[in-house]
């Protein structure tokens, strides 16, 4: 069916060469939300042993028990509001990672997609007569397979979309929560 096997080889060494490289940026990318997760572990881990200590320590010197439950309403209100914020940034992390995520994905798609096109079209040219039923074949399954990706693409964006919307109502919730605690 290839009257050139070089032909071939290439586009199938330039498919898999393309992989590697989406794969090593998709690699990249997690990492990258990785540290910045982790950075924002540590800072709130440090931030919050230190607000600990002095917490503990402003309580622990209270001697009368109203002026300690006033004290430990009055601490209540920034630690929901740091958690709130805390969420907010987090989110904020996932969502930059997955929008960078994604544009790897679809460019990495596109251009797998022009490569195959490419090289079914070379075959095309190539194939000798009585084969074009081989060939409408495999653009079908080609277009299957696009047809395909495309809707678990799309169920994919719409599932991170309500992910990120709960977290986003759950913070907000949490918040609000935090606020009527602070003001009892």
């Amino acid at each position: 069916m290839f009257s050139n096997t070089d032909q071939y080889t290439a586009a199938t060494k330039a498919l898999f060469e393309s992989q590697i490289a989406a794969f090593s940026a998709l690699a990249n990318i997690a990492v990258q939300g990785t540290e910045k997760i982790t950075e924002l572990n540590m800072a709130v881990t440090k931030a919050s042993a230190a607000d600990s200590a002095a917490a503990t320590k402003d309580l622990l010197a209270v001697k009368d028990p109203q002026a300690f439950f006033a004290l430990a309403t009055a601490l209540a209100k920034p630690n929901s509001e740091k958690v709130a914020a805390y969420n907010r940034h987090l989110t904020d992390i996932v969502s930059s990672t997955k929008e960078e995520f994604t544009k790897v994905v679809e460019a990495q798609v596109a251009d797998t997609q022009k490569k195959i096109s490419g090289l079914v079209d070379s075959i095309s040219k190539n194939a000798p007569a009585g084969s074009e039923n081989v060939i409408a074949m495999l653009k079908s399954s080609i277009a299957n397979a696009n047809a395909g990706y495309e809707q678990v693409s799309n169920a994919t964006k719409k599932a991170i979309e309500v992910t990120e919307e709960q977290v986003g109502k759950a913070t907000e919730q949490f918040s609000q929560a935090g606020k009527k605690v602070a003001v009892k």
